[in-house]
């Protein structure tokens, strides 16, 4: 069966970035399972394995409009750093959830501590970033109904 829309697709895989430095793999764990077509995935990397199958193995590049996007720099912001009143000693490269005006959760990345201000980035810590993917697809199976009400693999 080849990869699709309201495909299960299950593969291994390493992430790294333009330096070479691996920033994520699946070795010694389960294969990443993903539904094909739900947005699952970072968009470049679901097209790349659109009509693969069990077996294949590629490696592709994904650039950052094709994965977490570009850096946006409104997505910056300094803070009072009484807004992190339950955290003692906050420090650069901490990460905390923050809840957006609409009752969104965030990622937010401390970037720095100067004083009684902190800088938070709510980016995606790989925005801005060229990704490279090492793939090999270990098996591919039709969705289930649960699975396509859900929007994602059980």
């Amino acid at each position: 069966m080849d990869i699709g829309d309201k495909c299960v697709v299950s593969f291994h895989y390493t992430l790294t970035n333009s330096d070479g430095e691996t920033l994520d793999s699946s070795d010694g764990r389960d294969p990443l399972k993903y539904l094909h077509g739900a947005k699952n995935i970072v968009p470049g990397l679901e097209r790349a394995l659109e009509g693969k199958s069990v077996g294949d193995s590629l490696k592709v590049t994904v650039e950052p409009d094709d994965a977490y996007g570009q850096v946006n720099p409104q997505l910056v912001n300094k803070v009072p750093r009484s807004a992190f009143e339950a955290t003692q000693d906050i420090k650069a490269g901490m990460q905390f959830q923050a809840q957006g005006p609409g009752g969104e959760i965030h990622l937010v990345t401390i970037r720095d501590v100067s004083g009684d201000e902190v800088t938070v980035d709510a980016n995606h810590p790989l925005a801005g970033q060229t990704l490279h993917f090492d793939v090999e697809i270990k098996d591919v199976r039709e969705a289930t109904k649960e699975e396509l009400e859900n929007g994602h693999a059980q």
